[in-house]
């Protein structure tokens, strides 16, 4: 096919199509080999045409802008026996690039696949070298553990270790001693900082260890272990982190740094015993990710507005809330960091110290030797501080400490746990924080949670269906009329989805956060010395302009940062 058309082409004569035709027929090569092998034409070139022949797009992608978690569609032994490789996958449909998509027992076992994992194809013709690239992500995390685990082949016990005797703590610090293992841990660190990943799971289960990484806030299984290796990968990553090697009774947490890609990245290690052994879990603490500034946050313009009036006063408590993971510690970093300078003596208790920034003393707080919250509060205000970070208030003696530092001149910020920023004045009362003093120490509280950024590349304009039109229209309208004056929304106002290029790969590139803001009022003040509900205090937040979160996400909708999909998943639709 593809020989007959370079003579046409004029590129090679009709004597040289017959004997190439005769070559290919009893090495048992692709025309396509045999035409790269004897470099009758660019690799280019012959693809363009085969481009043209087939009626399938030709698609240049490198592995580097290809996303981990795509590999799991397709497994490495198929992909490397068809030539074909997941490339990007946009809602329910997956980019596959194949070098022979004319190839029936490759359509058959493409098919097979998709039935199997319900989802569907898009095929893509790419290049032997395009191929051969990508295929290396597979090989690379793949390829280094197998590696090593042929390495530690007869050292390692081959029976469950849920049935009969286990490793005895000597055989386990043998086994950790060797290379491999090393190597093994080494490898999986690597690619979750490559990745951009913020949490690696390892994960014993009845027949392998899992594990899996967290990437833009979803998990996915990147390499499934021998189950004989769990025992001495644990007992790596706690010698790494200083932990005890023989304790899998109770959890255990700690941290290590080591330098990955010329980077000294942190990693903050938890342990957890389960009923099939002992559970890790590893925050990625990469220094270059975590400092953002207040605009690369996705404040709005009214928020962002709130909480630089707040940090310019001298005094005052300032709360971030929502579940773990959120991003409160990072929205916090960039408040201190605005507040970083010469003649502002700013002091931290946390657990543990996230990221380090230059100029601001920051302390670990240890429970384990009484040095908890309460403790450090109770010293670190004899330091002069102008302000104080406390890492979360989870304790009546805690919150009391922060509200009378914040009463007597500093500027307070710390972490709750709430559903919403009203809860956060709910909560501080639960805590035994008399209502009469709440309203002369709260600033403000900010509630919040993270969605995915869209790729501002490869977005897609669509037109919304007539449900999620209703939905968007209803949150517009109550907002602050100031606020819906300035999106000048038009009546056929368009929304965008997510639908993948080669520098993001899913569509989406980064998380914001989506945010409430309640600052405090003379109002509120009287409402809280009064009986009242989180109701009656969501319509006080209301009438004195307080975006939802749900609000704040639409917006970002109608301006094409997110999608309404990312905003139901985190604000729900009510």
């Amino acid at each position: 096919m593809l020989i007959q058309q370079l003579v046409k082409k004029g590129i090679i004569q009709q004597e040289k199509a017959d004997t190439l035709i005769q070559q290919a027929e009893q090495s048992k090569k692709t025309e396509e080999e045999l035409i790269l092998e004897q470099k009758i034409t660019s690799e280019d070139l012959l693809f363009g045409l085969k481009s043209k022949i087939l009626n399938i797009p030709l698609k240049k992608v490198s592995s580097r802008d290809i996303s981990a978690d795509i590999f799991k569609f397709i497994p490495q032994e198929t992909s490397e026996y068809y030539k074909m490789v997941p490339l990007k996958k946009r809602d329910k449909i997956i980019e596959v690039g194949m070098i022979y998509p004319e190839d029936l027992k490759a359509q058959e076992a493409l098919k097979f696949l998709s039935r199997q994992q319900k989802f569907t194809c898009q095929v893509f013709l790419i290049t032997p070298s395009t191929f051969n690239d990508i295929i290396k992500q597979y090989q690379t995390l793949k390829g280094e553990v197998k590696q090593a685990l042929k390495e530690l082949k007869g050292d390692l016990k081959e029976e469950n270790p849920l049935e009969g005797k286990k490793e005895t703590a000597a055989e386990i610090a043998r086994l950790v001693e060797k290379a491999p293992i090393t190597k093994i841990v080494a490898v999986i660190l690597r690619h979750a900082v490559e990745g951009r990943a913020s949490d690696i799971h390892i994960e014993p289960t009845r027949k392998e260890l899992r594990i899996r990484f967290r990437l833009m806030g979803e998990l996915y299984s990147s390499i499934f272990l021998p189950l004989k290796v769990h025992a001495p990968v644990v007992a790596r990553i706690k010698i790494l982190s200083n932990l005890k090697i023989d304790e899998n009774r109770v959890p255990q947490d700690g941290r290590f740094s080591t330098e990955v890609e010329g980077k000294i990245i942190d990693f903050r290690v938890s342990t957890f015993p389960t009923a099939l052994g002992e559970k890790v879990t590893m925050r990625v603490l990469d220094p270059s990710m975590g400092f953002k500034t207040f605009e690369e946050l996705g404040l709005s313009k009214n928020n962002l507005a709130k909480i630089e009036k707040a940090i310019k006063k001298p005094y005052g408590l300032i709360l971030v809330t929502g579940p773990t993971g959120c991003g409160k510690t990072t929205t916090l970093y960039s408040v201190l960091r605005s507040l970083n300078r010469e003649g502002l003596n700013i002091v931290t208790l946390e657990d543990p110290v996230e990221y380090f920034i230059e100029g601001i003393n920051q302390s670990q707080v240890r429970p384990e030797i009484s040095y908890d919250f309460a403790q450090g509060l109770r010293h670190l205000v004899r330091q002069d501080p102008d302000v104080i970070m406390v890492g979360e208030i989870r304790d009546e003696e805690t919150a009391a400490l922060a509200i009378h530092a914040s009463l007597t001149g500093h500027l307070v910020l710390s972490t709750l746990h709430t559903n919403n920023a009203v809860g956060v004045i709910v909560r501080l009362i639960d805590l035994g924080i008399p209502p009469y003093l709440i309203s002369p120490t709260l600033s403000i509280a900010i509630a919040q949670r993270l969605i995915r950024r869209l790729c501002p590349v490869c977005r897609k304009q669509i037109k919304p269906k007539k449900e999620i039109k209703q939905l968007i229209l209803k949150e517009i309208e109550d907002l602050p009329i100031k606020i819906k004056k300035e999106l000048k929304l038009p009546k056929n106002f368009p929304i965008f989805e997510a639908k993948g290029c080669p520098k993001c790969s899913s569509g989406f590139s980064g998380r914001v956060a989506l945010m409430e803001i309640l600052s405090m009022s003379d109002s509120f003040s009287s409402l809280i010395a009064q009986e009242f509900s989180e109701r009656k205090l969501i319509q006080e937040a209301k009438k004195q302009g307080m975006i939802t979160m749900k609000q704040d996400g639409i917006i970002k909708v109608i301006q094409g940062v997110t999608t309404i999909e990312e905003v139901i998943r985190v604000a729900g639709t009510k």
